[in-house]
């Protein structure tokens, strides 16, 4: 039976929360990755990372941050992607190299891409390549001096990665021509990255971890500063409130809500994470045929959404499909 939450909140006995269980995210991710290390953390597509996988490979992702693009603690790195394997690596790696994760809707046009590369100052930015066309036309009017471009399927199992990045540019047409030079792939960046060079970051709470951007419905989009304590005290209580509904290493949460949102990243992303749960990362939850049969693969403990994708969930457990 899964367990479907909602806003309505019930504030029976007050819980008290301790905002120093962290010293930062990164202490959050660390504490993770020391006690789930075997444990399946994210599902993407057909393909499982473990948490010992995250961890590394979210270290070479720091570390070439670190020593390739001679980054500092504190630079804006932007990420602009759905619901992949690359996210959750390209994330951890900048927040571990001490640096702020600008999250960026891979569905934006180009004056509000300008507008927010430029309002945060961002120096680099990992991109999934259907909206690297966007780019391409604003980026000479940012500060972005390095560009990564990953497609779907780069985390998946040979010979599916190469299918599935087939279909996707050539049959689909899903993937607009760009030029972007200079431009290096995800998976060059990984290849690179060096386990040995990365410097774990001196992080405290007080530290900004994110720069989160509005909708931009009253105007353009605006930043919001959310530092690393902001996001621990947040999810430190959101797990309180539920703490009696859910285990230790035992969850499995459905993520169809994008990460670049900040109710997924720290629901789905942050306080399961910390548990040692699964996150299977659904990449386009319109696509409702194939959502509903990525649903029938889980027996799921969670799942998050909006009414729309909630509706659809319950209408299939009626009607048995």
């Amino acid at each position: 039976m899964s367990k479907i939450w909602h806003k309505q909140y019930d504030p029976g006995v007050p819980v008290e929360i301790d905002t120093k269980e962290y010293s930062s995210i990164n202490d959050l991710l660390e504490s993770g990755f020391r006690k789930y290390g075997a444990k399946p953390a994210f599902h993407n597509m057909g393909k499982t990372l473990s948490y010992h996988e995250i961890d590394i490979l979210s270290k070479k992702f720091a570390s070439y941050l670190q020593n390739d693009l001679k980054l500092t603690k504190g630079d804006r790195v932007a990420i602009m992607m759905p619901n992949i394997l690359q996210y959750p690596i390209a994330l951890f790696g900048i927040l571990r190299a001490g640096m702020v994760a600008v999250n960026v809707n891979p569905l934006y046009t180009p004056r509000e891409l300008e507008h927010q590369l430029k309002d945060c100052e961002a120096k680099a930015i990992v991109i999934f390549a259907n909206s690297a066309h966007v780019l391409e036309k604003i980026i000479a009017q940012t500060e972005v001096k390095k560009v990564i471009v990953t497609q779907i399927g780069d985390m998946l199992k040979v010979p599916k990665k190469y299918l599935v990045n087939f279909v996707i540019k050539r049959v689909k047409k899903m993937v607009p021509a760009y030029k972007l030079p200079g431009s290096i792939t995800f998976e060059e960046v990984l290849s690179r990255g060096d386990v040995g060079r990365f410097q774990k970051s001196p992080v405290e709470q007080s530290d900004i971890a994110f720069l989160q951007y509005t909708g931009g419905t009253t105007g353009v989009a605006k930043g919001a500063i959310l530092t690393h304590k902001n996001i621990l005290s947040n999810m430190l209580q959101a797990r309180a409130w539920i703490k009696n509904y859910i285990e230790d290493g035992r969850e499995i949460i459905i993520t169809p809500l994008p990460l670049y949102h900040i109710f997924s990243l720290t629901a789905n992303c942050f306080i399961f994470n910390s548990i040692g749960a699964l996150n299977v990362l659904i990449t386009n939850p319109r696509d409702i045929p194939g959502f509903v049969k990525e649903l029938k693969k889980w027996k799921f403990t969670a799942f998050t959404g909006v009414n729309t994708l909630l509706m659809v969930y319950l209408i299939t457990k009626i009607l048995g499909n």
